[in-house]
C-alpha cells in the first residue's frame, strides 16, 4: 500500500463546533489504512449487497478497490491534507482529504462511518473548509456521484452549484459571498 504523503497541516483545524460535541480533526497514519478500508467497504455496502459473491470474494474485492482509490489519492493529491475525523469517547467517524490551493480548494474526499453520519458532522466539516477558503479568497470545489442524491442535496443546501458533468461525477463549486459566508 502506497503510503500517506507528509501532511502541509500537522495541526488541523479546530473548529468550535467539533471540539463542543467532542470530535476533532488529526493527520491520517499508514497505521489507519485498515480501518480507512472498513470505511471504504461502508460506503459500498449497499451496492455490495446486490452482489451474489461469497463475503470472503466481496471484501477482497473491497480490498483491491480501496488500495485503488488510495493510490490515486495520494499520487495525484501528495499536497493535499489527509485527515481523520475522530470522537473523544468513541474513536474514528471517518476521514477527509482537502487541497488547500488557491483560487479554489478542492474537497477531494469525504466518507463517515454509517453511525455517523446525519447528525450534522459532514456538514459542520464542509462549513469548516468553505470558512477556510473564504479567510483565503478561495473558493470550493467537489465532485459528487451523479447516483448519490442524498449528498449533492447537503451540498445544495450548503451553497454548492452543480457545474459540468463528468461521466459517473458531477462537479459542484461554492463560490464565497462576502456579505453572507458559509451557509448556515
Amino acid at each position: 500500500m502506497v503510503p500517506f504523503p507528509p501532511g502541509r497541516a500537522e495541526h488541523p483545524p479546530r473548529p468550535a463546533l467539533f471540539t463542543e460535541c467532542g470530535f476533532f480533526l488529526r493527520p491520517l497514519r499508514d497505521a489507519d489504512l485498515p480501518w480507512l478500508c472498513d470505511l471504504y467497504a461502508s460506503t459500498r455496502a449497499e451496492e455490495m449487497a446486490l452482489v451474489p459473491w461469497p463475503e470472503l470474494v466481496k471484501r477482497q474485492f473491497m480490498e483491491q478497490q480501496f488500495a485503488l482509490q488510495h493510490r490515486h489519492y495520494v499520487t495525484h493529491y501528495p499536497e493535499a491534507d489527509f485527515w481523520a475525523i475522530e470522537h473523544r469517547h468513541h474513536g474514528v467517524s471517518g476521514n477527509c482529504y482537502l487541497l488547500r490551493t488557491p483560487p479554489e480548494h478542492l474537497i477531494v474526499h469525504i466518507s463517515l462511518f454509517p453511525r455517523a453520519r446525519n447528525g450534522g458532522l459532514g456538514s459542520a466539516l464542509i462549513r469548516q473548509c468553505q470558512a477556510q477558503a473564504m479567510a483565503q479568497g478561495c473558493g470550493v470545489r467537489l465532485h459528487v456521484l451523479q447516483s448519490n442524491t442524498g449528498a449533492r442535496r447537503l451540498y445544495e443546501r450548503l451553497g454548492f452549484v452543480a457545474g459540468g458533468d463528468e461521466g459517473a461525477h458531477l462537479s459542484m463549486r461554492w463560490t464565497p459571498r462576502p456579505d453572507t459566508g458559509p451557509v448556515s
